[in-house]
């Protein structure tokens, strides 16, 4: 006798009560492994673009907001900071900071930010060249992997930016034009989505003072040796520039009534109590503010929290329903089919058989429903990572697979086990005379 084959047409044998247990069954693990992939994307792309980075130093505003601007870049900046104002903190030999790097932020291509920094915002990330190389000249940019994937750029192609995040060409500065002359290896943080140049490109760009022209000059001298006049090149640049090139902290040190947005810190010790007192010094006694990431990002995942525990709960009341409706399907079709089953045992089948049955077609509907729930969650997610990477330029993927879902098909058979746990005792308690007396 072959019990599986017999458990599935049992189970097949009343369709529209399998396939409402399995639609409640399914939602169920469905919302709950949703849940677990974006939620553990979502603190993976938290994580990797922490960068081991310590503070962020900025104007006075939400903390929660620049941290989203300057490290995750999905937010407009709370203002700026003039540099004089932040000297202390940019100066190479602070006995405090390992390492320091500031932003300037305000303008984009196709959403993606453009970011004007020094080089030492690539070693943060890890950031490798795949081609080109870095910026060396005002209105230079390097760029990530993914803005080139997306964006379709290439070494030498000229592109101009918008204000802010608007893709609008009433906002663009058409009097500014980029040149990519780098593209990055793919790094799987923030990196990927930036377009780098100097600060000094950033000022230019909103003063409005600068002659861009010189780069269509280069380009348009049909056999002119580029490198032969690197430098003739680079003093044009530069006469044309409201402020010099600066790609170093020091170098820009030299430019205290000029703007940046924001700085990027590391301590040399994380367990220094003036570095742990840093922050609190910053935001009492200056007009700029600090805030720790860590924190922050914490504090965001805790707002969420809320909703998302809403969500969880749902969906385990709807999981504990559907086993429910789970038993009680069962239970109803052993009642119904106790004449069956004390067949089964006159033509040889054990108590353990009866048992095994019942208990096979519980697990058989919760394997259908999990599924159903990874194939939904799956999908959603796949649905969702769109939404996001057009708003957002984050990649989420359907196409993520956890150890935890393997846990969670366990559990869904473990479910069906407990659900089938009585009407399977009871079938295995079925009396055969009095069964069949009564039949008769």
């Amino acid at each position: 006798m072959n019990i599986l084959k017999l458990a599935y047409k049992n189970i097949i044998h009343n369709p529209l009560n399998l396939i409402l247990s399995i639609i409640l069954f399914g939602l169920g693990i469905g919302l709950i492994n949703f849940l677990f992939l974006f939620n553990s994307q979502l603190k993976t792309k938290f994580d990797s673009n922490l960068a081991e980075i310590d503070l962020v130093i900025g104007a006075k505003g939400s903390p929660l907001q620049m941290i989203l601007s300057s490290m995750y870049h999905i937010d407009n900046p709370t203002g700026n900071i003039k540099i004089g104002e932040a000297k202390a903190f940019l100066n190479p030999k602070h006995p405090l900071i390992k390492a320091a790097v500031p932003l300037s932020l305000g303008d984009s291509y196709k959403s993606y930010r453009i970011v004007g920094s020094t080089d030492s915002l690539m070693s943060f990330y890890g950031a490798e060249l795949e081609s080109g190389k870095v910026y060396a000249k005002d209105f230079e940019v390097t760029i990530g992997r993914a803005v080139a994937d997306d964006t379709g750029l290439k070494i030498g192609d000229k592109f101009t930016s918008s204000h802010g995040f608007n893709d609008d060409k009433d906002l663009a500065h058409e009097d500014a034009a980029f040149k990519v002359v780098g593209i990055l290896k793919g790094a799987g943080n923030v990196i990927d989505q930036l377009i780098i140049t100097n600060p000094s490109t950033v000022w230019n760009v909103h003063d409005h003072e600068t002659e861009v022209k010189v780069i269509e000059e280069e380009d348009s001298h049909d056999g002119h040796d580029h490198d032969e006049d690197n430098e003739e090149h680079d003093h044009a640049a530069h006469q044309n520039s409201s402020a010099p090139f600066a790609r170093t902290n020091s170098e820009l040190l030299q430019y205290p009534d000029k703007e940046i947005t924001s700085i990027l810190i590391k301590y040399k010790s994380r367990t220094n109590f003036q570095s742990l007192s840093m922050p609190r010094a910053i935001n009492e006694n200056t007009d700029m503010q600090a805030a720790s990431p860590a924190i922050e990002i914490n504090r965001l995942y805790s707002m969420i929290g809320i909703g998302r525990e809403m969500i969880k709960w749902l969906a385990f009341l709807i999981a504990f329903i559907s086993a429910v409706s789970i038993f009680i399907v069962l239970y109803k079709s052993m009642r119904e089919r106790k004449y069956e089953l004390a067949l089964i045992r006159v033509m040889g089948g054990s108590r353990s058989d009866l048992f095994q049955l019942i208990t096979l077609e519980g697990m058989i509907m919760t394997g259908i429903g999990f599924l159903v729930g990874f194939i939904l969650s799956h999908l959603g997610m796949e649905i969702i990572a769109n939404s996001l990477q057009s708003s957002y330029k984050y990649s989420f993927s359907g196409f993520y697979f956890m150890q935890f879902e393997v846990i969670l098909f366990i559990i869904s058979l473990l479910i069906g086990i407990i659900a089938s746990l009585i009407p399977a005792i009871k079938a295995a308690r079925t009396d055969i005379h009095s069964t069949l007396t009564e039949r008769g």
